[in-house]
């Protein structure tokens, strides 16, 4: 059983920053691309970057100027910094990763959610 655990959500004035942590535990035998998406209220959930074991990353248009991914994959963990962040960027921020898990299944999976707000 594979589980991703974020941390690093909360409350933060505009202008602020956040560090998001997602950690993948359980029976994994390799780790690839790990993403981070968001979903705000009313809106489908939508792609915030991603990061694939050798370094290479994607990001959304509207935020690669303020959000950075990282990983490290000796811990099965992706991080996300976020700088001077808005009210629009106040969602649920969610953490998915495809797994290959030591009884040779391939499976994507979630995080559980994060909220963080950036108050208006």
């Amino acid at each position: 059983q594979v589980r991703l655990v974020e941390s690093g959500g909360g409350l933060v004035q505009p202008g602020g920053s956040l560090r998001l942590s997602c950690a993948a535990t359980g029976s994994i035998f390799r780790v690839t691309t790990m993403a981070w998406y968001r979903q705000a209220p009313g809106k489908e959930r939508e792609l915030v970057a991603t990061t694939t074991t050798d370094g290479t990353t994607t990001y959304a248009d509207s935020m690669k100027d303020r959000f950075t991914i990282s990983r490290d994959n000796a811990k099965n963990t992706v991080y996300l910094q976020m700088n001077n962040l808005k009210p629009e960027d106040t969602a649920v921020y969610y953490c998915n990763a495809n797994v290959y898990t030591t009884s040779a299944y391939w499976g994507h999976y979630w995080g559980q959610g994060t909220q963080v707000t950036v108050p208006s």
